[in-house]
């Protein structure tokens, strides 16, 4: 018997407030005026699914969103290991104001940035292993269901990195926009009946626009 577990990741609505700033796992808040993307949303995201959220309100305010364009579905759970990487005493700076603060600190992040740890903050290797840990779970605990996952950019690459047995260094590689969809398939049976089965990808960074043509883009 094959038994496929669905994950419907969506990134959150873009942010506000925070422009050339890091803002990692700060609760900032975003901006959910696009109608036309949350209509897609509405009608390409499963409501008979349980669904995920993280803790942060821009996760939130997006499936709340997604909601209000007409798509009814369970209370979301909140899953705050589903949160953005943690960039400790960085967030809320640029880049240049990092490295103006702490020049050491700076340049030994970047020597290894998918495995060091900002100041006070978690490593992109560490945010893939808390991912997997929320997949492992409730794909474990819902084997057969649709799970949509509102979450985040940092967070989606980790779980691609996790279902693909990707380095660190790939998984930080791929890029994921606001509102898109990424689709991850757990299969149990088969070949690997047993041994964890096996994972395909449905979508990565699908985007939440139709043209004028009915194409995605």
């Amino acid at each position: 018997m094959i038994v496929v577990t669905r994950w419907w990741f969506v990134r959150h609505a873009p942010v506000v407030g925070v422009s050339g700033k890091i803002y990692g796992s700060n609760d900032v808040q975003c901006d959910t005026s696009d109608k036309a993307a949350f209509s897609h949303l509405a009608e390409i995201l499963p409501g008979a699914a349980l669904w995920l959220t993280s803790h942060l309100r821009r996760a939130k305010l997006t499936a709340q969103s997604i909601a209000e364009a007409g798509l009814i579905y369970p209370e979301p759970i909140v899953e705050e290991s589903l949160g953005e990487q943690n960039f400790g005493h960085w967030q809320g700076s640029s880049w240049d104001e990092m490295e103006a603060a702490d020049p050491k600190a700076y340049f030994e992040f970047w020597e290894r940035p998918a495995h060091n740890a900002p100041p006070g903050g978690e490593s992109f290797a560490s945010l893939i292993n808390r991912t997997a840990d929320v997949i492992r779970r409730y794909t474990m605990e819902y084997p057969g269901k649709d799970i949509v996952a509102v979450c985040h950019g940092g967070t989606i690459r980790a779980a691609i990195a996790h279902v693909l047995g990707l380095s660190p260094e790939l998984g930080m590689s791929f890029s994921i926009d606001t509102l898109s969809v990424t689709r991850l398939e757990h299969v149990e049976g088969g070949l690997l009946r047993g041994k964890g089965g096996m994972w395909r990808i449905g979508a990565i960074n699908q985007p939440s626009h139709s043209r004028n043509d009915g194409t995605i883009r």
